[in-house]
């Protein structure tokens, strides 16, 4: 042969191997099962190395000596080690338990080994081997044995990169198992947080209460499955109605958890819930005695009275955004202040303060949580109580339309930029 054919077969070769690992690992990327892809790679690579006998042992979860055989190329059956652990031999001492806790690659040349090893059925008819250690967290929780016939069948040349593609291969294994372990545990999280978000949802009203002299329009939508805002309608003697919107600090089921406490502790006021300021405070007492002392966790909470005879509303605030007041004699938006007080939880023996405020025909009073004035568009921007009175002086008049179209500014100004917050709004306009 000369030279110039050398040259083309040399340049040949090196193409064809590595067409094949290219084709190889667009197959190994595909696979999503991390038994299938053991499999399809035992069969990828038989090319690349010495044909002979393969053993896969761990000794993940056990103590020296003992070790598991994982896989062999001598079983007929096809045995999942992932799925099927109880069905994997286990050993105690002998040659491979020396090699997998000895955490080094090995060649021997001239394989002995005793007839009494317990994995003497493995090594009868073979001469030499490698041991590749497969680290995990630094130690060689895994090994692969490669068995030949023959001795000085392994070249120690070789080694290296027995060890490196071989691990590489054990990390792509564990990344698979580990997505499928995510994949099955996000499952079971998101099943149990829509049952917390449904149970969640109970708490709050089933339809809303018929308030004489007062048109309601009432909107919830929690950031996640479950949320920590809350609102609720309380009837009263007299024709009265008390009016709650609260929202717990956090997100998510922590939030709902105390959310739900909450509901309990302003249901089993003892009477009926009035005056307001008294209502907080039994609240207050009882958050933070028995469920908020020992964390960061507060709630923000305002509480209404509602006088359809006098068209009056007396309230006190616990830290929460003060209602929006829009007047209808001039259109003019403004807060709803008032004495404020601490959010629920935070100290005992809190006082709450109380204003009232006389409404007329027309009036509109807008109940919101954080989650309607800090919502975020992509650039970063809160949507800001500015944007929010901007809205309330161009909508309609009646409850609905006031809160569908302030529904519809927060979606228009976040852009399509997922909720950051729970939002909760509260539309309530006096009539005649």
């Amino acid at each position: 042969m000369s030279e110039r054919e050398i040259i083309a077969s040399l340049e040949t070769d090196w193409q064809q191997r590595l067409a094949a690992i290219v084709d190889m690992m667009r197959d190994m990327s595909r696979h999503t099962d991390p038994q299938e892809m053991v499999r399809a790679y035992g069969e990828r690579i038989r090319p690349f190395i010495p044909e002979g006998h393969r053993i896969s042992l761990s000794r993940r979860g056990l103590k020296h000596p003992q070790y598991r055989i994982t896989r062999s190329t001598t079983w007929i059956e096809d045995i999942n080690p992932w799925k099927e652990p109880h069905r994997l031999p286990l050993h105690t001492g002998g040659l491979l338990s020396e090699l997998i806790y000895g955490e080094e690659p090995v060649v021997i040349d001239r394989l002995e080994f005793s007839p009494d090893d317990p994995a003497a059925e493995y090594f009868a008819g073979h001469r030499s081997l490698v041991a590749i250690p497969m680290y995990d967290q630094g130690e060689s929780l895994n090994m692969v044995v490669l068995l030949q016939r023959d001795p000085h069948a392994f070249a120690r040349e070789d080694l290296a990169d027995y060890v490196w593609r071989t691990n590489l291969f054990g990390r792509a294994t564990s990344t698979l198992v580990l997505k499928e372990e995510l994949r099955k545990a996000y499952q079971t999280l998101d099943r149990e947080l829509k049952i917390v978000g449904e149970i969640q949802r109970s708490l709050l009203p089933a339809k809303l209460p018929k308030i004489s002299t007062l048109d309601l329009a009432a909107h919830y939508q929690p950031a996640h499955r479950a949320g920590g805002d809350y609102y609720d309608f309380f009837p009263l003697p007299e024709g009265k109605w008390g009016i709650f919107i609260g929202d717990v600090s956090g997100h998510g089921t922590p939030a709902a958890v105390l959310m739900a406490v909450t509901h309990c502790i302003a249901h089993t006021h003892p009477g009926p819930p009035m005056p307001p300021g008294t209502v907080l405070e039994y609240i207050n007492q009882h958050l933070a005695e028995r469920y908020t002392h020992h964390t960061d966790t507060f709630v923000t909470a305002f509480f209404g009275v509602y006088d359809p005879a006098a068209h009056s509303l007396t309230y006190a605030s616990a830290g929460h955004n003060p209602p929006r007041l829009k007047c209808c004699r001039d259109g003019a938006v403004h807060s709803l202040e008032g004495p404020g007080g601490l959010p629920l939880g935070i100290i005992q023996h809190a006082r709450y303060d109380e204003s009232t405020q006389t409404l007329h025909p027309g009036d509109q009073l807008i109940f919101y949580t954080d989650g309607i004035t800090e919502a975020h568009n992509p650039k970063g921007e809160l949507f800001g109580v500015e944007r929010l009175d901007a809205e309330l002086q161009a909508c309609e008049l009646h409850a609905g339309a006031l809160m569908d179209s302030v529904l519809a500014a927060v979606e228009t100004f976040a852009d399509g930029r997922a909720a950051d917050d729970d939002r909760t709004l509260i539309v309530a306009r006096v009539l005649e």
